[in-house]
């Protein structure tokens, strides 16, 4: 595509992210809007937003570069990204909504009355966070890097720079305006293009299916146990996405919180539908994609390549602004999530403090990003969620609905997640793609288990430690509502 159409689309979608932000500063006064939007967010409104930050870069280029990769075993993906907002509705969304707490390290200090749990879950909430941002940064890289020529650091610097100021301006509530918008953008940069591809394809004649294009490169099939242990990460990582949960707080109450969710799982059942579309159409198409090592442009190449001329370079830049807008929609997000954990135990809380933890948090990854080289999208973000679903998933899921639950056995069920899943992540590093075993390149089938199995184990062992306030906090959880933790 022409290189001044992509600029264009990317310093359009910057500039108006950078608006509506601005916009947000005009109605962000307070504390609690900065963190939660005074929790007035409704539920159309707030999943727009969440399907806006959700929807990262492993959605909209990693799939469909999976799919093009491996055909229905990229399924996996899409299925379990959804599936995962259905188990939020039935087990997590209302009764943390009715936690009244900021951020997540806040509802297991007062689940558990631990400042220890509190400090070792903020921990981990910020590790998440971190790994989520690279691979959006990796994202922006690669699509500047495709689309331009620029080189790939401009990507990510230009990410970080929008993020933090859109994020310090207005905190959550210019956050909302901005990723609500960045989701109807998404979904019409995928939906437009692949209209087009389809029209243009049944106007030629062509051929449904070339037969050599079946499997493009040759790969084996996934084995059983390797779609299991992806399906179990996706499903319990997003149960601990901060950046996801976070949101749940800018309901007004527990029941907006589950109608948010069940419109959430009707916009991400639809949007999935495009990437799929973009990965079987590569296999059929554009089969060089993935021999030549660039899968995950897929989506970023395929309009031009079956188009072109004018109408495959005005389509091409919709599609580069509905990426730039996922980088920056998802990176907002957890710059948000992170920025109130930060915050509020390390700079003492308010506006002043919030503002400076943004910084920080879009600034660390950023250094990491710009020194490593990206991985397949999709595919490095499964490992994040597979790290969250063995850290804060369990302290998550027993917090809500096990009394027995401790503060050591929290402590002992997350560190122990994190040393096996995190370890396993570092081993991946080092041997590389080629050289590493299976079970340790998708951990999440026994990382999981095993963080639950501590979890519980430790906390029979020292029942002596349940908080004399659980029985108030676990009806404030399962009642409708009052709020938990007084708002700062």
């Amino acid at each position: 595509m022409n290189p001044a159409v992509a600029v264009v689309a990317v310093v359009v979608v910057s500039v108006a992210t950078a608006v509506i932000g601005f916009y947000g500063l005009r109605i962000s006064r307070t504390t609690g809007d900065f963190y939660v939007a005074s929790r007035t967010v409704r539920p159309w409104w707030n999943a727009s937003a969440i399907g806006g930050e959700y929807l990262s870069a492993a959605s909209f280029l990693g799939v469909a570069g999976l799919v093009l990769l491996s055909g229905t075993d990229a399924l996996w993906f899409p299925v379990g990204y959804t599936a995962g907002y259905l188990m939020l509705l039935l087990f997590v969304a209302a009764p943390l909504r009715r936690s009244g707490a900021y951020t997540i390290p806040d509802f297991t200090e007062a689940r558990l009355d631990s400042r220890a749990v509190r400090r070792v879950t903020s921990l981990v909430v910020v590790v998440v966070g971190w790994l989520y941002i690279v691979p959006q940064l990796h994202g922006a890289a690669l699509t500047i890097r495709i689309t331009t020529g620029l080189p790939a650091w401009v990507g990510s610097l230009a990410v970080v720079i929008v993020v933090c100021l859109t994020v310090v301006a207005g905190g959550m509530r210019s956050i909302t305006f901005v990723q609500a918008f960045q989701f109807w953008l998404k979904l019409t940069a995928l939906a437009v293009p692949v209209l087009f591809i389809v029209f243009t394809l049944t106007g030629s004649g062509t051929a449904a299916v070339a037969p050599a294009a079946v499997n493009p490169t040759g790969m084996a099939p996934a084995g059983a146990y390797q779609n299991i242990s992806l399906l179990v990460a996706l499903l319990f990582g997003t149960l601990g996405l901060p950046h996801v949960l976070v949101r749940f707080y800018t309901n007004p109450d527990g029941s907006s919180a589950r109608r948010t969710t069940l419109i959430v799982l009707g916009l991400l059942s639809v949007f999935y539908l495009f990437p799929t579309v973009y990965g079987l159409a590569g296999r059929m198409f554009a089969p060089e994609l993935a021999r030549s090592g660039q899968a995950d442009a897929v989506v970023l190449l395929l309009p031009g390549h079956l188009i072109g001329g004018t109408a495959g370079d005005l389509l091409s830049a919709l599609v580069v602004a509905g990426a730039f807008a996922a980088f920056l929609s998802t990176t907002s997000g957890l710059v948000v999530s992170l920025a109130g954990v930060i915050s509020q135990d390390v700079l003492g809380g308010g506006v002043r403090g919030f503002r400076l933890a943004a910084v920080i948090s879009a600034v660390v990854p950023l250094g990491f990003a710009v020194t490593t080289d990206s991985l397949a999208l999709a595919g490095s973000v499964g490992l994040v969620f597979a790290f969250t679903a063995s850290t804060v998933c369990p302290v998550l899921l027993l917090g809500i609905w096990w009394r027995g639950l401790t503060d050591t056995g929290a402590i002992a069920g997350m560190v122990t997640g994190a040393v096996l899943c995190g370890g396993a992540m570092v081993c991946g590093a080092v041997l590389g793609a080629g050289g590493i075993p299976f079970w340790l390149a998708q951990p999440a089938a026994w990382t999981v288990p095993a963080a639950f199995a501590v979890m519980v184990l430790v906390s029979r062992a020292t029942k002596d430690r349940i908080p004399r306030t659980m029985p108030r906090v676990m009806t404030r959880l399962h009642t409708p509502e009052r709020p938990l933790v007084t708002e700062r």
